[in-house]
């Protein structure tokens, strides 16, 4: 006898009846709608972001035009699509803490022998029971390969996401953004301090927070932010202008000094010419050259007069003239 629910029908038909309703209710019902809702705004925040990858009007500050990264990048830490944004930060979270406290490589290499030992089993038990292997029978017609459009498409996304770091990078050094460079500076800073006392996954995690959020919280206190930047700038253009009076003043206190030093030492040296000029001879003077002084010798100087000529006492008498011989006549006549 077929069991019977209390108003007369089957309890089959009543069970069925009850799990679709149930069913009805809860794919149909408040819970489900906004589930569909929350999805469908997803979606549509993640194609917007898809969308943005434009390259920027705006180029470098050298002319270059930028990589469509910037504006990738640039939208979604703006926060303008949150639920976007809100997913690549969990994820880029999770993928950190993975990589610390997860074996990723080693539970790679367990699920590919695993993975391997199913084929092989499934093969080697199909060719013994039903004469063909049973991996045989799902193997694809086909391989999948790579096109070469999706290859190229790939490998054009890693060289501009190269490239935007690099960009980036010089942009930050050469100061394009007096704000961006400071802020720089100081996360360097900050990071030289803290990589002694945090790891290097707890420092990834602190600056991909600091990423994403600082911007929404400029956005969200965006007038009261600018009104402090603004007294800020205000105040240090104010104590940078009367710094830049006083040295000035200093500077103009310091040339006038200096002229009134250098015409003191121009007179000065104009009385003096004319002294010399004066005391100088009438005719005409040759400059003579400068003579190298000489080293006197060490013997002493000899005497520069002539010494007196003493007289020798003449005898007293006549003195003999030269006696004169006579000459010899030759003997032989010519």
């Amino acid at each position: 006898m077929a069991d019977t629910a209390p108003n007369g029908g089957s309890l089959l038909e009543t069970t069925k009846n009850s799990t679709a309703s149930a069913y009805e209710s809860v794919t149909n019902g408040p819970v489900a709608q906004n589930v569909k809702i929350q999805n469908a705004k997803t979606q549509a925040e993640f194609s917007n972001l898809a969308a943005s990858r434009k390259t920027p009007l705006t180029p470098a500050a050298t002319g270059q035009p930028l990589t469509h990264y910037h504006s990738l990048f640039s939208e979604l830490l703006s926060w303008n699509n949150p639920r976007a944004s809100a997913i690549a930060y969990a994820s880029i979270v999770s993928s950190i803490f993975a990589a610390r406290y997860l074996d990723m490589i080693r539970w790679a290499f367990k699920l590919s022998f695993m993975a391997l030992a199913v084929t092989v089993a499934a093969e080697v038990a199909g060719k013994v029971v039903l004469s063909h292997g049973i991996a045989t029978q799902m193997r694809p017609r086909r391989y999948w390969t790579i096109s070469r459009a999706t290859l190229d498409g790939m490998i054009g996304d890693v060289h501009e996401l190269i490239n935007f770091f690099v960009i980036e990078a010089q942009r930050i050094l050469f100061v394009e953004n007096v704000g961006a460079s400071a802020a720089a500076c100081l996360a360097a800073f900050i990071s030289y301090h803290l990589v002694k006392l945090v790891p290097y996954w707890g420092l990834a995690i602190i600056a991909t927070t600091v990423v994403f959020f600082v911007p929404l919280i400029y956005t969200s206190n965006q007038e009261m932010i600018d009104q402090h930047l603004k007294t800020a700038s205000d105040a240090i253009n104010a104590q940078t202008a009367q710094v830049r009076s006083a040295a000035q003043k200093q500077a103009d206190q310091l040339a006038t000094m200096g002229k009134q030093y250098a015409g003191d030492y121009t007179g000065k040296v104009q009385e003096m010419l004319r002294g010399r000029g004066a005391a100088a001879p009438a005719g005409p003077s040759k400059q003579s050259a400068p003579v190298a002084p000489t080293k006197k010798p060490d013997f002493p100087t000899p005497p520069t007069q002539e010494p007196e000529s003493t007289k020798i006492a003449e005898p007293e008498g006549n003195v003999p003239e030269e006696p004169v011989i006579p000459e010899a006549e030759p003997m032989i006549a010519s």
